[in-house]
């Protein structure tokens, strides 16, 4: 889940919550706001957490196996 979702559920679920005032039959649409918030919640710091491990740098101690030099030869006289 990324954040963009994360941010959508917990809008979506605080709308549900605050400003809907319908029932529908079994169903409380408050619950299923404060369910979508958690959700939302939840999926955000999981997002966070993965990014902060994504951005960890690796550091190696191998060194290159070979250096080499390049040359440049020029076949043309340089213009004066």
């Amino acid at each position: 889940m990324g954040i963009g979702t994360s941010i959508f559920l917990i809008a979506l679920g605080a709308i549900l919550t605050f400003a809907v005032e319908a029932s529908i039959g079994g169903v409380n649409i408050d619950v299923v706001g404060w369910i979508l918030m958690a959700a939302g919640v939840l999926g955000l710091i999981l997002t966070a957490l993965l990014w902060g491990r994504r951005r960890e740098s690796v550091a190696t101690t191998e060194q290159p196996v070979e250096y080499r030099r390049v040359e440049e030869s020029r076949d043309v006289a340089p213009p004066r």
